[in-house]
């Protein structure tokens, strides 16, 4: 079955740097653009980055434009979500996300947490 599992989330002070992880298993990695969405306290889930199969075209919000960067490995099945310059407002649960087949994926998700 598909399984999503993300990692690499914690406590980080303002203008600091995280590096999130998402371990993809039960499907063809290769062959489906993959997301990066957020949840903060209170609000909606939004699309914060996406990236095509190939990895060859991205796409950002514009709350996270210049400062984050979506790859992946598609030879270690693995989705990435680099965050530079983090602020409080970035604070929110970061979930991995694919749509395959007419049904959307997600993992467990994990916390970023932006604060002095």
């Amino acid at each position: 079955q598909v399984q999503l599992v993300e990692s690499g989330g914690g406590l980080v002070q303002p203008g600091g740097s995280l590096r999130l992880s998402c371990a993809v298993s039960g499907f063809t990695f290769t062959s489906y653009p993959m997301n990066w969405y957020r949840q903060a306290p209170g609000k909606e889930r939004g699309l914060v980055a996406s990236i095509a199969s190939t990895g060859d075209s991205t796409n950002y919000a514009d709350s996270v434009k210049g400062r984050f960067t979506i790859s992946r490995d598609n030879g270690k099945n693995t989705l990435y979500l680099q965050m530079n310059s983090l602020k409080p407002e970035d604070t929110a649960v970061y979930y991995c996300h694919v749509r395959r087949r007419g049904t959307s994926y997600w993992g467990q998700g994990t916390q970023v947490t932006v604060s002095s």
